[in-house]
């Protein structure tokens, strides 16, 4: 788990990308991003849009104060999309790091909370 440098900005917004794999740590990641949105934590945003190397969505990206990636599982997809698209300074939180276990992990408020609790203090 890393924390969140994105180098001089901080006028910027807070980012977060999340994976929302099919199993239940992705859920558990997409949920916990729109829990930290809700929240007012930080702004939950569009992974495809990365993957996609869609204009707007990377100038925003680019002009972030930080960024939070939250992968369900050790294949670190989110992690990888922002690096392939040239984003390399960033908060990593990876939910199998937190003890859950990939198809073991039940989807519930408690791990929500869990995960959306980490990635605030790392996007704070």
């Amino acid at each position: 788990m890393n924390e969140c440098k994105t180098g001089e900005r901080t006028s910027g917004p807070k980012l977060i990308f999340a994976c929302s794999g099919v199993a239940d740590v992705g859920e558990i990641a997409d949920r916990a991003a729109r829990k930290m949105t809700k929240d007012g934590v930080g702004k939950m945003f569009c992974l495809a849009g990365i993957g996609g190397r869609i204009d707007g969505i990377m100038k925003n990206t680019q002009a972030a104060s930080n960024i939070l990636a939250i992968d369900g599982c050790s294949l670190d997809c989110v992690k990888n999309c922002l690096e392939q698209a040239g984003f390399t300074e960033f908060g990593h939180l990876r939910i199998t790091d937190l003890g859950m276990e990939r198809t073991k992990s039940q989807v519930s408020d408690e791990n929500i909370a869990i995960v959306a609790e980490r990635g605030t203090s790392l996007l704070s």
